[in-house]
């Protein structure tokens, strides 16, 4: 159908999978909807390698377990609106039948992200022109979960057009944050994020510019971005088929980081280069997550982005946990990254790279009048812009407004030639490069670098209309192409992260007075976002998975083991308790 009369196959097809999805849950056995039993409790509380060996000695079985995770995806669905795709009862089925009991992931249920390709189920993306296409087969990610002995039991929550903190569309909703309902669960992977939080054990999700760690911190779980090339990615589908300048890379979740650590392993102990092309053969290295999570440490700390200073909230956090590193040993120090390839250079030319297209392709998708993400939307107004109104616009916000920073990715914003590309691909090569030489020199060698996952806490729902291009803290590891890990510190207290005065005479203090800054920091209240979890991302270098898992362990455990005398700080990072 031809615009505009499309919109009301927009409204039809919303309408229809909505009510689709709320006959799934509706039709499920009663004893889904039952509250928790003990024995749900345990079987929530197992480790993930605990439940393999009591799976394969037959002292649970796999369809118990799964009936236990489908009634956390029913009551987290019910607080969050996490889930799109219940895979119930079809995954009964599956684990009876199709899942390999004697694999590394025996019987253990994972909910993975919306894209991921499922027989009999839709990759929607969040987008109502791709719903209603079931595909015939599995893709490879879900043959190679199915193979480890892994049961797919629910898809999950994503932002229309995938380039979001938040996680919300018009065809299934927002979903909302599990700690504070108003506010968003992180994204693109949010619902993976909400899940999880709630009593979900292992997830997968995509990272393009943060994707799998926002949802992490914002939630209160553990993430993992993966280096290209070490995790599957074929089988699963991208609302910017093609893209490759900053590549997105699928990456594990998890609702602890010892299940963080068995679920990555277990994946590439699967061999996953046999069932995607794009994996390199480099099988797990136990001796060097073994040796990061016991040796003393030379830690790096990059506390500002020299774009949007971290806000009380995420200051305390950082703080807390380089006192925690100091306390136990390690040696911890700030770092100054290469003057050449600073981070706004690196957020500028990412988002250069990532929108080349000028935000063609994510809403090609798009029916007519069918919402999309307000933080894309005003991407798209600014790339749409023809050049000579766009320059303008540059000049008048560099020149009159006085914002070097903004009117910087103003300029670069719009459609770029193929030369183009090719300048900014080896603009990124070189960027990278230096970034290498600068860790290899002696004054830095570090073992890894510590930094803040987002200069806020979880923001309220549809802010990413201001704070769109807050994302400078996760969006250079991925231009880069490094491994980062994130582990949850703290939460929000609605005191001791109060600002000190109105936002823009605090950034104006901290001279960070431009529009990226003052659109993430227009959204910070500690007493509204109280109870939000706070986190640390630990950044390794890249295809050091297994360092940066042993050095997530040796953070968790200076936390652990830390109790600053005077404030009460540190401690174990307490899991939602589930009713």
């Amino acid at each position: 159908m031809f615009p505009p009369f499309d919109y009301f196959t927009y409204r039809r097809i919303r309408d229809l999978k909505r009510s689709e999805r709320a006959a799934r849950f509706a039709s499920l056995a009663p004893e889904y909807h039952a509250a928790f039993s003990a024995v749900d409790k345990t079987i929530i509380d197992m480790p993930i390698q605990e439940l393999v060996y009591e799976v394969q000695n037959d002292s649970l079985a796999p369809l118990d377990v799964l009936r236990t995770y489908g009634k956390v995806a029913v009551k987290a669905h019910e607080k969050t609106n996490c889930v799109t795709e219940l895979l119930l009862p079809e995954a009964e089925s599956w684990a009876e039948s199709e899942v390999n009991l004697q694999g590394p992931l025996a019987g253990v249920p994972i909910s993975l992200k919306d894209s991921v390709q499922i027989k009999g189920f839709d990759i929607t993306l969040g987008y109502t022109k791709l719903a209603c296409k079931p595909y015939a087969e599995d893709g490879p990610m879900a043959r190679l979960l199915k193979d480890a002995g892994a049961v797919p039991y629910a898809k999950t929550a994503l932002p229309v057009t995938l380039l979001s903190f938040e996680s919300a569309n018009a065809l299934w909703g927002h979903c909302r944050n599990p700690h504070v309902p108003e506010y968003s669960p992180g994204g693109s992977t949010g619902g993976e994020g909400a899940l999880l939080a709630l009593g979900g054990r292992i997830g997968i999700g995509s990272d393009v510019a943060g994707s799998v760690r926002v949802p992490a911190a914002w939630s209160g779980i553990y993430s993992l971005r993966c280096s290209t090339g070490r995790w599957p990615k074929v089988g699963v589908n991208t609302s910017m088929a093609g893209q490759e300048g900053v590549a997105s890379v699928f990456s594990p979740m998890a609702r602890t980081l010892n299940d963080l650590t068995y679920f990555t392993k277990a994946i590439v102990g699967m061999k996953p280069w046999n069932y995607d092309h794009t994996v390199h053969p480099i099988s797990w290295r136990e001796d060097e997550e073994v040796e990061a999570k016991h040796k003393t440490l030379r830690i790096g700390v990059f506390s500002n982005d020299g774009v949007v200073p971290p806000t009380p909230a995420i200051e305390r956090a950082l703080s807390t946990t380089v006192a925690a590193l100091t306390a136990a040993g390690h040696t911890v120090s700030e770092i100054t990254p290469p003057a050449t390839a600073d981070p706004f250079t690196g957020l500028d030319l990412a988002s250069q790279l990532l929108n080349s297209d000028g935000c063609v392709t994510f809403n090609s998708h798009l029916h007519s009048f069918e919402p999309s993400d307000p933080g894309a939307d005003q991407l798209t107004r600014i790339c749409n812009l023809p050049s000579p109104l766009r320059y303008l616009y540059y000049l008048w916000v560099r020149y009159i407004r006085r914002d070097a920073k903004w009117a910087t990715l103003i300029r670069g914003f719009g459609p770029k030639s193929a030369a183009e590309l090719w300048r900014l691909t080896a603009r990124r090569e070189t960027f990278r490069a230096t970034w290498h030489s600068w860790w290899d020199a002696e004054p830095q060698q570090y073992d890894f670098i510590l930094c803040p996952v987002n200069a806020t806490p979880a923001l309220p729902h549809k802010a990413m209309h201001d704070a769109v291009s807050s994302c400078g803290y996760t969006f250079l590891w991925n231009l880069l192409d490094y491994v980062a890990g994130v582990l949850p510190v703290s939460h929000v207290d609605a005191k001791k992260d109060a600002l000190s005065g109105p936002y823009k005479t605090v950034l104006k203090q901290l001279g960070a007075n431009n529009a990226i800054a003052k659109g993430a920091w227009m959204h910070y209240n500690a007493t509204k976002m109280a109870g939000l979890p706070t986190a640390v991302q630990v950044v390794g270098r890249r295809w050091q998975e297994e360092k940066v898992l042993g050095y997530m362990a040796a953070v968790e455990d200076a936390l652990e083991q830390y109790r600053d005398p005077v404030t009460g700080e540190g401690g174990k990072y307490p899991l939602i308790e589930l009713d």
